[in-house]
């Protein structure tokens, strides 16, 4: 991953001219404003709290005095990477300076190996369909960081492998297919009435005889126009029930998306104030809007991607970040993204790993 902690810079912070309320580099930042930066952060991601400049005296590996503390913070102020959210209160970080935090100053944790064990068995495909095995990633990613977790899948054009039509009595018929990965899809179609059992085992037969390797859409406008110059010797009804399984897909949304732990953004009143504010995110989320904003942010990215609040419309007032990564498949292609989304004092050095190991493990098992 591209997040590292960048080393010490000798310097004055007001080395620049930066005016009021205009962020910062890391560059730009003497080694003390540096660590009364990181500690305010972590303060803030441990306790929701703002951080005085007395309770940094006790952390600071250089021994300053509170003046020439409160005197530094007041510095990293201006350059609008702390604020004072109260009249003598002490600092907390804005969404600036946790983004310079996380971009220049973090430290990554490293996964456990129990951890990544998990995470390889939840992404698993085996005895299932791939969509199964996201669900079970997603849940598991929301359970080890108590953040909401998020996939993000588009619909892949994979080639098939086998089509069933099964009888599930008088007017009606299940249309099963799977992909050459393995995945299975079920839909139910309506048959002719008084349709003989032997009109599905047609069917199945002449789809399987024209599908293998080829993708759903493909294999439709084949079937379809093969239907049309009745080039194939099938009868009315058989013929039908074939129109009526290749519709299935057609029309379909272009992307799937799958949310696990909404609630979990809850736990933190302290750190989401707005309730309502979070309700309204997860009710975009779940209807699919923007969506493919932020597909389109994953597929550009080599690795993990953080955005912190106002870094996304989607998050703007909520007190949300999302940490998100694309997973890709044998070709390097762009399968989806799984990511969490929790308040803006996400524990970063933990999640980060998380959602990376998870991410390159679910595109080695799907792709």
């Amino acid at each position: 991953m591209a997040i590292h902690r960048i080393g010490p810079v000798r310097g004055v912070l007001t080395d620049l001219p930066v005016g009021p309320r205009q962020t910062a580099s890391v560059a730009e930042l003497n080694e003390r404003a540096r660590e009364v930066l990181r500690h305010v952060v972590e303060g803030y991601v441990e306790t929701g709290e703002p951080v005085g400049s007395r309770a940094l005296t006790r952390k600071l590996t250089e021994t300053l005095s509170p003046a020439t503390i409160r005197n530094i913070m007041a510095d990293l102020q201006d350059l609008g990477l702390l604020y004072a959210p109260h009249t003598s209160a002490g600092r907390l970080p804005t969404h600036a300076g946790l983004k310079l935090f996380v971009n220049g100053l973090l430290e990554v944790g490293n996964l456990s190996e129990e951890e990544r064990e998990s995470i390889e068995a939840r992404c698993a495909t085996v005895g299932r369909s791939v969509t199964e095995a996201l669900e079970q990633a997603t849940t598991l990613l929301s359970g080890l960081s108590r953040c909401a977790g998020v996939v993000m899948a588009p619909k892949t054009e994979q080639p098939l492998k086998h089509i069933e039509f099964v009888n599930l009595g008088p007017g009606r018929a299940l249309v099963v297919t799977v992909t050459q990965s393995g995945h299975v899809e079920n839909r139910v179609i309506d048959t002719p009435v008084g349709m003989p059992p032997s009109a599905l085992v047609e069917a199945t037969n002449y789809l399987n005889a024209r599908l293998i390797g080829r993708t759903i859409e493909d294999a439709r406008r084949l079937i379809l126009d093969d239907l049309k110059l009745k080039r194939a010797e099938l009868d009315d009804l058989t013929a039908r029930v074939i129109e009526s399984g290749m519709a299935t897909w057609a029309g379909e949304p272009g992307s799937a998306l799958i949310v696990r732990g909404q609630a979990r953004l809850l736990e933190d009143i302290t750190a989401i104030e707005d309730l309502e504010r979070v309700r309204i995110l997860f009710d975009a989320l779940e209807r699919g809007e923007s969506f493919a904003r932020l597909l389109e942010l994953a597929n550009v990215a080599s690795g993990v991607q953080i955005f912190i609040g106002a870094d996304n419309p989607l998050f703007a007032n909520t007190g949300c970040s999302m940490v998100v990564a694309p997973f890709r498949d044998s070709q390097e292609r762009v399968l989806g993204a799984i990511g969490v989304i929790g308040p803006t004092r996400l524990n970063y050095a933990r999640i980060i790993p998380l959602v990376d190991y998870t991410a390159r493990t679910i595109g080695r098992v799907v792709g």
